[in-house]
């Protein structure tokens, strides 16, 4: 069974995957699951500083996993991808269940 069409899906897992593995970065994402929130909400959920917060989601956001807007001075950010919010939601079920 080939559970991938080509090397490219693999790297791009794999890439995926490990921007995910950081403890900061899971915590990122399981407070916004499938919700869109800003940078300083997250701050708050996640209780580190918001230039910390801000290093962290330029990876994920670089990374093709999160997308962002801008609405006057705040920043929101988002799963961008179905597919990994479905990976998110999964991870949340199994070790998020503390956050929020």
């Amino acid at each position: 069974m080939d559970l991938f069409a080509d090397d490219a899906d693999i790297e791009r897992a794999s890439r995926s995957l490990k921007a995910m593995s950081h403890p900061l970065r899971l915590k990122i994402l399981c407070t916004l699951g499938d919700q869109e929130i800003s940078v300083q909400e997250i701050v708050g959920h996640v209780g580190t500083s918001q230039s910390n917060i801000s290093q962290h989601l330029a990876i994920l956001r670089d990374k093709g996993i999160l997308a962002s807007r801008k609405d006057a001075n705040r920043v929101y950010y988002r799963v961008s991808d179905g597919r990994t919010l479905r990976l998110i939601g999964m991870m949340r079920e199994v070790f998020c269940h503390h956050t929020r």
